[in-house]
């Protein structure tokens, strides 16, 4: 049975069944215990764990991200939230010089099976230093996972698969202007298997791939297109690393042309990697050429007006679709 709940709950009730299920699976973070989460993800969890499992830690993103490196290579399942992966740049080293390669180096003997988790991205005015999306910069990284979940009902799945079953180190990308979002969650257990997109709305004319936030421009785009008989196909990655480009391109196989929509900055972005694999394996089936919009290629700034200038929107999606289809004149 189905009921709606928010993103951070859908989150949480991951973290608490398998906190449940495995003893070896413990939290920790700043703010995650007492203060029950910065975003409220974490509420209730104190109490029904103890200060063993969720765990408060000085504001020291490298210091504690190296206490949970160390405690996955010897056998436990930590789940380290960042209060914002633009905080995680500190911890940086333990994620890509120790957890992201510790499997290679150690010749197949020391896995580290991990969960890194908390918004990236843009939430408003919160200046350039809090404002970045990582999950192309993460993707690049040889020996991480990256998920980036548009909704309560993947978050939860994709989440709970990552906990469980991955022994690799996962980077979880959340959003924090989608924590209050409601979505139908199942009461059910499920478990979404990483690397596998979702067509979120079948279509024939044109299609649209996006993740994260940007899922709900790439949705409102397609009512908007709906609107003029132009039929969308829009596409949730869900997951960044592995990259699920052969739905991708199964879709322009039918529709013919590809839009795609991301908050990264542009040079070396999650576009690139897609727009590179569905012309090389697709080119004879596109009838145009392939065109993203993505953030501007800038620190994003403090003002209103200027976050709405360098974000991707409905309008501009819009028209970028109308673009290959050859309707603007």
């Amino acid at each position: 049975m189905a009921r709606q709940i928010a993103y951070r709950e859908a989150l949480r009730e991951a973290m608490v069944e398998e906190m449940r299920r495995d003893e070896r699976v413990f939290l920790m973070g700043e703010e995650v215990a007492e203060y029950n989460g910065a975003y409220k993800v974490s509420q209730g969890m104190l109490a029904e764990f103890g200060p063993r499992r969720v765990i408060d830690t000085p504001i020291s993103e490298l210091g504690f991200t190296g206490i949970g490196v160390g405690a996955a290579q010897n056998g436990l399942r930590p789940i380290i939230e960042f209060m914002t992966w633009n905080f995680a740049n500190l911890a940086l080293d333990q994620i890509l010089n120790t957890a992201s390669k510790m499997l290679a180096m150690s010749g197949g003997q020391i896995s580290c099976p991990i969960v890194f988790r908390g918004p990236s991205g843009s939430a408003g005015q919160l200046g350039a230093q809090h404002s970045t999306a990582y999950e192309n910069i993460y993707a690049n990284i040889p020996g991480l996972k990256v998920v980036s979940p548009s909704n309560g009902y993947d978050a939860k799945g994709l989440l709970k698969q990552s906990i469980r079953y991955e022994e690799d180190p996962v980077i979880f990308m959340e959003s924090e202007v989608s924590y209050g979002d409601k979505s139908e969650v199942p009461e059910e257990e499920y478990y979404i298997e990483l690397g596998k997109a979702d067509i979120k709305k079948q279509g024939s004319d044109v299609t649209i791939v996006s993740f994260n936030k940007m899922m709900k421009v790439a949705m409102a785009a397609a009512s908007e297109l709906e609107k003029e008989d132009i039929s969308a196909e829009v596409i949730d990655l869900r997951t960044v690393r592995p990259l699920d480009w052969m739905t991708i391109l199964e879709s322009v196989k039918k529709t013919n042309r590809l839009v795609i929509v991301e908050e990264q900055w542009p040079f070396g972005c999650v576009s690139s990697e897609i727009t590179y694999q569905i012309q090389k394996e697709g080119f004879d089936y596109l009838d145009a050429p392939i065109r993203r919009i993505t953030a501007a290629d800038a620190p994003l700034h403090y003002a209103p007006n200027l976050v709405a200038l360098a974000l991707p929107d409905v309008p501009r999606t819009v028209k970028l679709v109308k673009d290959v289809m050859y309707l603007n004149k």
